[in-house]
């Protein structure tokens, strides 16, 4: 009952923070969903595939929860609430820092800042950091096979955004700008060694 209730306060205020601030910034004329919209071929493919496989997780999650099943030890499973409490506390510091520049996916025609103050100091992309954190808390939560297959595939998917469409976006939109913040900030967490010091 505890890693239950655990695992539904954190989907419930990781999704409340992704639906809030999807409500608050529709509010103010932005079109936060930008997955698969005016894209071809891969990008498109790669973010259709992944809304699908986002919206697809929390129901094999709330699944998992319901039916009380895990097939790993209470230590694993404390270790995956500690593992959501981050992700959770990550992506909304994320979305708090990107203010009305955060999207889900890549605006074709909106003007966006290229944002690297507050936790993008230490991650350039803390949003998708919390997610992989939430799902690899719910899984240590609640681990079953069916659970751990789409919270790798989501996790494969988020990864391919970042290198393959967010990555390319952010040079053409940036430039320079992106590049010399890519060579200080990891890609997940961390800041890179200046060896030239």
């Amino acid at each position: 009952m505890v890693f239950q209730a655990a695992a539904l306060i954190i989907l419930l205020a990781f999704y409340g923070c992704y639906f809030a601030k999807m409500i608050f910034q529709k509010k103010k004329g932005i079109r936060t969903d930008q997955m698969g919209k005016g894209k071809t071929g891969f990008v498109k493919g790669v973010e259709v595939t992944l809304k699908i496989v986002t919206i697809l997780v929390p129901l094999v999650e709330l699944a998992g929860i319901g039916w009380k099943l895990s097939l790993l030890p209470v230590w694993a499973r404390v270790l995956g609430v500690v593992f959501g409490v981050l992700g959770v506390t990550v992506f909304v510091c994320a979305v708090i820092t990107m203010q009305d520049n955060w999207r889900a996916g890549v605006p074709e025609t909106d003007s966006t800042e290229l944002v690297t103050r507050g936790i993008f100091q230490i991650s350039r992309n803390p949003a998708f950091l919390g997610f992989d954190l939430v799902y690899i808390g719910i899984l240590l939560m609640f681990f079953n096979w069916v659970l751990f297959a789409v919270s790798v595939l989501a996790m494969f998917l988020l990864h391919l955004q970042i290198v393959n469409v967010e990555e390319d976006f952010l040079i053409t939109a940036f430039g320079e700008s992106y590049l010399e913040y890519r060579k200080k900030v990891c890609r997940y967490f961390g800041r890179k060694i200046d060896r030239k010091k």
